[in-house]
């Protein structure tokens, strides 16, 4: 059965990582609003501009690499969750956290029509295990993980508002809501991982010398790649 699922997770990803390429190839959507942690919005409307459809490439990312990844993302979920109640609510995290690394890498921003509705759907899905499984205490935590990791970046963009922008504050409090589920551990190392990821990434680039060292870089996909590892390492955090 866990292996029919996998196989099933893994088409599924393919074709959700398709679909999100497509969506973020599209990206500024049609009244997107400037939202995030960094974007070039024009200076009288504080809009992104939007580009036409007939200007739309189709694809962000050329090649498999899209939805590879996310047919990737899918199957190390299922052997990590199995057939539980919590599955769907890691698939989904998956699917957001792909289509907001992909706008983030290329716009340097991370959009509220992203973000904001993914902590809410992220949120009920949580609460459906928590029903189904009676995991009241994972659900708590989850609800205070997000609390905490949100204060906790918030506070650092208020410290240094040109390293962590709001976008990133919003996002940290998603992945809040799903470290906290796992365990204070998990929230601890994810949360960690993030910031040891962007400064190797940074590391790679100066010595590449793709960057200056005054370069900006989204700090989003830093932040998915340190929960995904911590997702995936839960068990060991927890035992």
């Amino acid at each position: 059965m866990v292996t029919a699922l996998v196989v099933v997770a893994g088409a599924l990803g393919l074709v959700v990582g398709h679909l999100l390429n497509h969506a973020a190839g599209r990206f500024p959507w049609p009244d997107q609003k400037r939202a995030g942690s960094r974007g070039a919005a024009t200076p009288t409307t504080g809009r992104l501009p939007v580009r036409p459809l007939h200007d739309c490439v189709g694809v962000a990312v050329r090649g498999p690499a899209v939805d590879v990844g996310a047919a990737l993302l899918f199957v190390l979920a299922t052997l990590r969750f199995g057939p539980s109640w919590e599955l769907p609510a890691f698939l989904f995290l998956a699917a957001a956290g792909v289509l907001l690394a992909v706008i983030d890498f290329q716009h340097h921003l991370l959009p509220n029509r992203v973000v904001v509705p993914s902590i809410g759907i992220g949120a009920v899905l949580l609460l459906v295990a928590a029903v189904a499984g009676q995991e009241w205490a994972a659900l708590l935590r989850a609800v205070l993980g997000a609390v905490i990791l949100f204060a906790v970046f918030l506070v650092l963009a208020l410290i240094s508002p040109h390293s962590l922008g709001m976008g990133d504050v919003k996002l940290s409090g998603l992945l809040g809501l799903y470290l906290g589920w796992l365990g204070w551990g998990a929230l601890v190392v994810g949360a960690a991982a993030g910031f040891v990821i962007q400064a190797l990434f940074a590391l790679v680039l100066l010595a590449g010398w793709r960057i200056g060292l005054r370069g900006e870089l989204p700090f989003g996909p830093a932040m998915l790649a340190g929960a995904v590892l911590a997702i995936g390492w839960s068990d060991a955090l927890l035992s």
